[in-house]
């Protein structure tokens, strides 16, 4: 697709968004936000969520499977809305795929910005924070060790069916957290794309049991201008008004690994969410 006339076709087709699970959601709100004209179909690999607790093999293989669906329906470009699974697979879906491919990045450096001299506490899946891309990542940071991973099981799960009450997840959060009780935190990263879906409970917790500022970071505002950069680049952008009439469901197509029926309205209400 170097010509024009090549591309032509492909200003109408939608972007492929997927995610292990409901995840990806939090990036796609973004991006409705930051891209109106463009159309989306989005894959949720609910039946195999959480990546983060899989070997790397299997989440590339999973990623590769996700791709070639989204592929199948004829997407001009593809969103990889997954920390875990950009981690494992973004290499190799660039080198494999012909549409352009954005991803998503845990937000710290953004958060190694932030001043002061307490800990950056980077919560994602235990995958997330062992793969070799984010270690790299890390590692370029001014003060690498300022950075605290904590690799947070059972936050997804949780998630996954439905719940997002800021009362909802405190058993969880003080099963990982505990150890820093009373630490000066300067930001915490959502270094997974399910985690802003609690950013209530995760304030809620950072108040009552820590110091400092603790901002809250997440990379999805960057990945939405990302995505409308390399369309505008690749010459893919669908034209200025081109969802005008269109509603929100037909505007987003959602498909997934388990039971659509019962998955699609907890993705339509986390769609919903307010920023």
């Amino acid at each position: 697709m170097t010509e024009a006339t090549d591309k032509a076709q492909y200003y109408s087709c939608p972007v492929g968004v997927f995610d292990s699970g409901f995840g990806g959601a939090s990036t796609l709100r973004s991006i409705l936000h930051e891209l109106p004209d463009e159309r989306f179909i989005y894959f949720g690999d609910n039946a195999n969520a959480p990546y983060g607790d899989r070997p790397e093999e299997e989440i590339l293989r999973l990623s590769e499977a996700a791709a070639e669906l989204l592929l199948g329906h004829g997407v001009k470009a593809l969103v990889v809305a997954c920390n875990t699974a950009t981690s494992a697979s973004i290499k190799a879906l660039r080198q494999k795929l012909d549409v352009p491919v954005v991803s998503v990045e845990p937000a710290i450096k953004p958060a190694c910005e932030t001043p002061g001299s307490g800990k950056v506490l980077m919560l994602a899946t235990v995958a997330t924070t062992k793969l070799a891309r984010y270690r790299a990542l890390q590692a370029r940071m001014p003060e690498p060790d300022r950075v605290i991973n904590v690799g947070c099981s059972g936050l997804v799960e949780r998630i996954e069916r439905g719940v997002t009450a800021d009362d909802g997840f405190d058993d969880i959060l003080c099963r990982h957290l505990a150890p820093y009780e009373g630490a000066t935190i300067d930001g915490i990263v959502l270094g997974c794309t399910h985690f802003p879906f609690i950013a209530g409970a995760i304030k809620r917790y950072a108040k009552q049991h820590f110091n400092g500022e603790c901002r809250l970071y997440d990379g999805n505002a960057g990945t939405a201008r990302q995505l409308g950069r390399v369309l505008r680049r690749e010459g893919l952008a669908a034209p200025e008004g081109a969802c005008e009439g269109l509603t929100s469901n037909e505007r987003v197509r959602f498909y997934t690994s388990a039971d659509a029926a019962s998955a699609e309205p907890i993705f339509r209400r986390l769609l919903a969410l307010p920023e």
